[in-house]
């Protein structure tokens, strides 16, 4: 049984075995191929997919085929996957987190400006983002520290300090960048294909108290700095071509540097899962702005693309509330706390909470894995 990792997929990831250091391997069915000896190519002897994603869309394409040749020809040494240890898949140059999905925003428009339009009048026309920190981007079952910052609880007039008393998740889906682009040389979205290798599973974490306080004017910092989760395995862009579809209807029309002859929208099944339950399944194809859109916008003011950038679609969220990608929305900014299969509740996250965030596409034929976290205690100050 392949389980979503079959021919149809061949995600690329970077393991290790007690008899040997991080490599690139491909994850078929519960066993993992070691690319440096089914092919012979040094670059998958590096311990990040940079040096091959350095080589371009061709070369990806032919390595492909070239992997699924071994394995249907029953040439493959393959190891199980309980033998291997997973680590981050490449070496993170950029980090950029948009704002992408119209139900998410306009869920925290409601929250945060309920006397006003939630979405803020520059949202339809460009792909709202941030620049974040790539140092801080760690793979799956990394545990994180509950961060500390300034935080300024209502009906208090100055901040304190001390941990986040409202830490929250973000499901997110991440592209990842594999052929640089010049300095000053815009990527148009029709390009989107030539630059971006593949695609892995995103978990923003996210203080919400902490990012409440300081995002005025310059947006966030602290409140999202400080960790965020990407999956081991990740899915080649070619993998997801029958899981295509047209991006919502765009109105106003994008300005042109922003229009798609040939929509990249996406039919991604999602689910966040708390302590084991799942609580909800956002769906992607709802997203309003495309990864082409979000890639040219990017860099249509002559910014430069490196092989390794990452960029997030930002949190994930359909318009009916167990579609939501974060516990701000489940939650409602915590005044309606989630019930729990235990009796427990929750508004925000408690210390030893896990959260995983998977999903599929093509019907379950390609999964794009998992990202996992379980929350450690704050570091005393």
């Amino acid at each position: 049984m392949t389980d979503g990792y079959g021919i149809d997929n061949l995600p690329y990831g970077v393991f290790s075995t007690a008899d040997g250091g991080p490599r690139v391997g491909v994850r078929y069915g519960d066993q993992v191929l070691d690319l440096a000896g089914a092919l012979g190519d040094p670059a998958f002897a590096a311990p990040s997919l940079n040096p091959f994603m350095a080589q371009g869309r061709a070369r990806w394409t032919e390595v492909r085929a070239q992997v699924a040749d071994v394995l249907t020809g029953g040439r493959a040494a393959l190891r199980p996957l309980s033998d291997v240890r997973m680590h981050l898949p490449f070496e993170v140059s950029d980090y950029v987190d948009f704002y992408a999905s119209e139900e998410h925003a306009t869920n925290l428009g409601r929250m945060f400006r309920p006397d006003s339009e939630p979405l803020l009048p520059n949202w339809k026309h460009l792909p709202v983002g941030y620049h974040g920190r790539s140092g801080t981007v760690v793979p799956s079952g990394t545990g994180i520290v509950r961060p500390s910052g300034q935080r300024r609880p209502p009906g208090q007039d100055v901040p304190d300090h001390g941990p986040s008393r409202r830490l929250d998740v973000e499901v997110e889906v991440g592209f990842v960048v594999g052929t640089p682009s010049p300095l000053g040389t815009p990527v148009p979205t029709g390009a989107f294909a030539d630059h971006v290798f593949g695609v892995c599973l995103v978990n923003d974490w996210s203080a919400r108290d902490v990012q409440a306080w300081e995002y005025v004017p310059l947006g966030p910092f602290l409140g999202k700095s400080f960790a965020t989760s990407i999956s081991p395995w990740v899915v080649p862009l070619e993998a997801l071509a029958g899981a295509r579809v047209p991006t919502p209807p765009q109105s106003p029309a994008p300005l042109p540097y922003l229009r798609e002859d040939d929509p990249w929208g996406l039919d991604l099944s999602l689910s966040l899962s708390l302590n084991g339950q799942t609580v909800s399944r956002p769906p992607y194809a709802s997203m309003y702005w495309s990864p082409a859109q979000m890639l040219a916008h990017m860099t249509v003011n002559g910014a430069s693309l490196r092989t390794g950038d990452l960029y997030a679609s930002g949190t994930v969220s359909g318009p009916a509330a167990g579609q939501r990608g974060s516990f701000i929305e489940l939650t409602w900014g915590g005044k309606e706390p989630l019930k729990l299969a235990d009796g427990s509740t929750r508004t925000f996250l408690e210390d030893g909470d896990e959260v995983t965030i998977g999903g599929t596409a093509l019907a379950g034929r390609v999964s794009l894995g998992e990202v996992t976290g379980r929350v450690l205690p704050a570091v005393p100050s």
